[in-house]
């Protein structure tokens, strides 16, 4: 099998990237493989370029509607017709006629939630599958756990007598992370594939502040004089409107987003800033998975994020094009508290443990707790997937164990904050991955000028904002 001519047929390229032959051979041979690939290294064509050398569909598993759209999108956009996306945007008459010629769609794209209902579960049991994907594998750890549970159940649903290979796909993984994947897609002796997470372009900043304002001033200051594209990440909703709107006023051209808002209005603010509309997004985690932007020069973290694996997800959206591009980490004191209260907000107490045990042995069906604003939908959803697990005391304990390992993965990245060892070593050793060699410009801790690699801001002009001006007034006012 010539996987050279099948990649430029099909791709246009005259050789693959690091690992991708690898993975793809071993795919061909019909072993799973857990693929750890940095973001910009082509994982999908990983699962693509296999989707053209067999005859049977190839089912994508993919954590986010946005991310899942960007890659049916990308598909489309280069000719291919056969692909479908089971989501929440297709229509009750779609969704029937996409299942009925499921069959005949090379590329199926689908969530954990969609994968585990009962008509789209049956129709796959009668599709024979050349290739099972999970994307962004590292969610079924990440986020299984504590806040999206469906995740766990993936295995339960995929064929175990004749299934194809499974592929899991992710930028970043710990060992204990590829182990859960391993464990609950209920892989068969994969083959791993583990590219460095380091990404040498990419040079490591890091700054202390008094007090939270005085971050505040110095990205308005920072972002009013340098050159984006650029992602502010902070930790609360409220930050990420307050943030846009000082650097509205100073004629950039920025935009928030984060989960609560539209559907529609974030693929608009998204497309703004793909396109170059926008020069800097200010974002909570929720933006920037499937976000494929070459050329983004600048990542600022407003606040600590609350893991490394966050952390190095969120930087590594920056230089995709092997380009300079400078992350930025600022702290104040507090900032870990606050950390840790976003990072186990969510975790249900032993208080609704109880009271979920109460309303079943009453008759009553547990979901009335959510209509009476007694648990978050999150705490809902993790109550219901691991009552049905274990018994309340189990499930007791393991939430306080969750809280532990929450609080001793923010304090890792405070370790990385105070510490004055290198900070792109202590990244690389957190993932199980050794530096080998030391670059020149590196970190703060190693000695940094970052100067060289940000470039001077220069005024667009008024005409060319105009256009997304209103369109973000709109939002604006509607939010």
């Amino acid at each position: 099998m010539n996987l050279e001519a099948t990649l430029q047929q099909f791709f246009g390229y005259e050789t693959f990237r690091p690992g991708q032959r690898e993975i793809i051979e071993a795919l061909v041979n019909g072993q799973d493989v857990v693929a750890i690939l940095p973001t910009g290294m082509g994982k999908s064509l990983c699962y693509q370029l296999p989707g053209y050398l067999f005859s049977k569909p190839v089912l994508i598993i993919s954590p986010l509607l946005s991310l899942m759209q960007d890659q049916v999108d990308q598909l489309k956009q280069r000719g291919e017709k056969r692909v479908v996306a089971l989501n929440s945007f297709l229509s009750p008459e779609q969704k029937r006629y996409a299942l009925h010629f499921l069959h005949e769609y090379r590329f199926i794209f689908v969530s954990p939630e969609m994968l585990l209902q009962p008509q789209v579960k049956a129709r796959l049991e009668q599709v024979e599958l050349s290739l099972i994907v999970a994307d962004e594998a590292h969610c079924i750890s990440q986020w299984g756990f504590d806040f999206r549970p469906d995740y766990l159940r993936i295995g339960e649903v995929l064929p175990q007598i004749n299934r194809p290979p499974i592929l899991a796909l992710s930028a970043t993984a710990t060992d204990s992370v590829i182990e859960d994947i391993q464990h609950y897609l209920m892989m068969h002796d994969p083959f791993r594939y583990m590219h460095s997470v380091n990404r040498e372009n990419i040079y490591l900043v890091k700054k202390a502040f008094s007090h939270k304002e005085e971050k505040i001033n110095w990205i308005i200051e920072h972002v009013t004089s340098t050159s984006g594209p650029g992602i502010i990440y902070t930790q609360s909703r409220a930050k990420t409107e307050a943030l846009s709107l000082h650097l509205l006023e100073r004629n950039i051209a920025a935009a928030a987003y984060h989960a609560g808002k539209d559907t529609q209005d974030r693929q608009f603010i998204q497309q703004q800033f793909l396109t170059g509309k926008l020069e800097w997004i200010v974002a909570t985690n929720a933006f920037g998975m499937g976000v494929h932007k070459d050329n983004v020069r600048q990542i600022i973290h407003e606040t600590m994020p609350s893991t490394l694996s966050n952390y190095m997800q969120e930087i590594g959206r920056a230089g995709r094009d092997g380009q300079d591009a400078v992350a930025f980490l600022l702290h104040a004191e507090g900032d870990e508290q606050y950390a840790k209260f976003i990072g186990t907000e969510d975790l249900p107490k032993e208080i609704h443990i109880d009271r979920f045990m109460q309303v079943i042995a009453s008759g009553e069906q547990p979901n009335v707790l959510l209509a009476r604003g007694e648990l978050t939908e999150v705490s809902f959803r993790v109550l219901n997937y691991w009552l049905q697990q274990e018994s309340p005391e189990q499930v007791k304990k393991r939430m306080q164990e969750m809280q532990f390992k929450k609080y001793a993965e923010v304090n890792l990245v405070l370790k990385l904050i105070e510490n004055t060892d290198c900070m792109r070593e202590q990244v690389v050793n957190y993932f199980g991955q050794k530096l080998f060699q030391k670059q020149q410009n590196c970190c703060s801790n190693c000695g940094i000028n970052v100067a060289p690699f940000l470039k001077p801001r220069e005024e667009r002009q008024e005409t060319q904002m105009t256009t997304w001006q209103q369109r973000l007034q709109q939002i604006l006012v509607r939010n």
